[in-house]
């Protein structure tokens, strides 16, 4: 018997009822103490977990799915020996869409060009444009990878910088050595990478030394992989030309914060992951994997807990 105990809303949870209909699904609160005698074998939770992961850990639990993606607040010392799974890959497109976006905002100079009275002149403008421009992309799982694609077919030379020293598997992408080397080499910079000890600050001095000049830069990922006050440095000595940053450090930024006012940064809360179907396509990996564990079949997305993703 398979029983789920979920952090997450049960009205997110129609699709699982539909293909999992003789599983049972227990709400348990994400704070406080969990109602004596519950137990479960499956925990589908947030990606940071719960105050009382521990807890629910304790009520039997043997796989324990996350409902998106980036996994580094994740209290990993309640896992135990259960297994941890995530929803990778299912934000891609709509992630990918906005960072195509953003760079189409700088090239074309939006929403600056807008007008809202008779301008100077008609019919002139210097823009710029994606085509023949060069992108790097900061990490290359499944939403770099889906930025690739989008960006290929606007023209776009594409180079990647992953950890894993393997052949890029979206052709015509060129695979870089370093960070510093795709850093020197791209107009625009996407940081897609998963947020670990070891990429804590890539995006740092020594990287924004190498930044071609002018370069705009775009994180997707998380703000803990962009030195903020290195950045700073950075925007106003012109290196870089702009920032469009849906992720920062800290989550909210309080009132008052420099990236709020900075005239080079356009700042947006965390919503890169947001389109149709975002929240249904969430849940899909977990639909899968629940058949799998089911019928005991390996796991797909599994964290590998050591790395942090």
């Amino acid at each position: 018997m398979t029983t789920v105990l979920s952090h997450i809303p049960l009205g997110l949870l129609e699709p699982v009822r539909r293909a999992h209909p003789d599983v049972d699904i227990i709400a348990i609160p994400e704070t406080g103490a969990i109602e004596a005698g519950i137990r479960g074998n499956v925990l589908l939770t947030q990606t940071w977990g719960a105050p009382n992961s521990a807890e629910a850990m304790m009520c039997g639990v043997e796989w324990v799915h996350t409902f998106g993606t980036g996994v580094n607040r994740y209290p990993f010392e309640t896992l135990g020996d259960a297994a941890l799974t995530c929803s990778r890959g299912a934000s891609a497109i709509p992630i990918s869409e906005w960072a195509m976006a953003m760079m189409l905002a700088f090239e074309k100079q939006l929403p600056a060009r807008w007008i809202n009275s008779p301008p100077e002149q008609w019919n002139f403008a210097t823009l710029g444009g994606l085509h023949g421009r060069s992108l790097g992309i900061l990490g290359f799982g499944g939403i770099g990878q889906a930025l690739a694609q989008r960006a290929l077919a606007f023209g776009m030379e594409v180079r990647a910088y992953r950890r894993s020293n393997t052949p890029s598997p979206v052709p015509g992408v060129t695979m870089v050595a370093s960070a510093e080397a795709l850093a020197a080499a791209s107009d625009h910079l996407v940081v897609a990478a998963p947020a670990t000890a070891e990429t804590r600050h890539i995006v740092g001095r020594a990287l924004l030394a190498k930044v071609r000049q002018g370069a705009h830069l775009v994180n997707v990922a998380r703000g803990s992989l962009v030195d903020q006050e290195a950045l700073r440095e950075a925007l106003d000595d012109d290196r870089v030309a702009c920032a469009s940053l849906d992720t920062v450090e800290p989550e909210p930024l309080p009132e008052g914060h420099w990236l709020f006012t900075h005239p080079k940064v356009r700042l947006s809360a965390h919503i890169s992951w947001s389109g149709p179907g975002a929240l249904e396509g969430l849940i899909e990996p977990f639909v899968e994997n629940l058949r799998r564990f089911r019928s005991g079949e390996p796991l797909i997305h599994q964290v590998n807990v050591a790395a942090g993703y």
